[in-house]
């Protein structure tokens, strides 16, 4: 349980850590809107190429930005296993049977694709709390959308729940870690039997994990009111935000491999490469 990584912060001194939030928060919408407009395997390695530098730029190791693959493991076996069990193709593209059971060149292709999609949105994000502290994400969230106060949207509030969210992921993780060595060693077993025996032996962890998320929710509450937090309301910060050069080359960076990527996506690559003679690139 101690390997889930999304909603840790990782403290090191680098180029990526002192990017402003905002810019942090519009690069993250801008690498997802990108993710969905890749169709090729080319596509996602000009993805991965853009991770890679963020990684190498932000200092983190890359062994622990890959664990917080771990959390969706399970999803993406499911997901290859469906799209490799109901895409119907051509026949001369099947390349294994048995019964009603058919696996189709396309299908293997798609699986992949769905695969490496769904890794990089984890990834992204990943990086983003990696190198963004919870207040700096509040406050680069509230000011992207502070537009949206003068409609009597509660701007701060909304910003404030995703920081604390955040931050109680990995508190929560360690919370379980905890109640489940306790469970275990009062002889609780909660790896054999089916699926609904497994699910009925967490019962014990989840019950002691409510009860102590919501104590520590009202504790947070009454911490926010003893030091008389009431909203954005005369509020000051003791660090202001400020965008710097740094901060335009970073998103000009993440634009070229947009670029490259909606190049691909519409065909307009040179016509001395022919992609379409690479069978497991379309």
């Amino acid at each position: 349980m101690r390997e889930v990584a999304l909603g840790q912060y990782y403290p090191v001194k680098s180029v990526v850590h002192r990017l402003d939030p905002r810019i942090k928060l519009i690069m993250m919408v801008l690498y997802i809107v990108m993710i969905f407009f890749i169709t090729t395997f080319i596509g996602y390695g000009i993805v991965l190429l853009f991770l890679l530098l963020t990684v190498a730029l932000s200092r983190v190791p890359l062994l622990k930005v890959l664990k917080s693959l771990k959390v969706i493991i399970v999803l993406v076996i499911f997901t290859v296993i469906m799209s490799l069990l109901f895409y119907n193709g051509q026949a001369e593209d099947l390349i294994w049977s048995w019964g009603i059971i058919k696996i189709y060149r396309e299908g293997l292709l798609n699986a992949g694709r769905m695969a490496l999609r769904l890794m990089f949105l984890v990834l992204g994000p990943t990086m983003l709390t990696f190198t963004t502290t919870p207040v700096e994400l509040t406050d680069g969230l509230e000011s992207l959308l502070k537009p949206l106060s003068y409609i009597k949207i509660p701007v701060h509030a909304l910003a404030m729940v995703m920081s604390i969210a955040l931050r109680l992921i990995p508190t929560l993780v360690e919370e379980t870690d905890k109640i489940s060595s306790a469970q275990k060693a009062r002889c609780a077993d909660f790896e054999s039997g089916n699926v609904f025996r497994r699910a009925k032996a967490m019962i014990p962890v989840l019950i002691p994990l409510f009860v102590s998320s919501f104590r520590r929710a009202d504790d947070l509450a009454d911490a926010m009111d003893s030091r008389c937090y009431r909203g954005a309301k005369g509020r000051t910060r003791m660090k202001k935000l400020k965008v710097h050069i740094r901060d335009f080359v970073a998103l000009f960076i993440l634009c070229v491999f947009f670029f490259l990527v909606l190049w691909l996506r519409y065909n307009y690559f040179p016509a001395i490469i022919d992609l379409a003679a690479i069978p497991w690139i379309i």
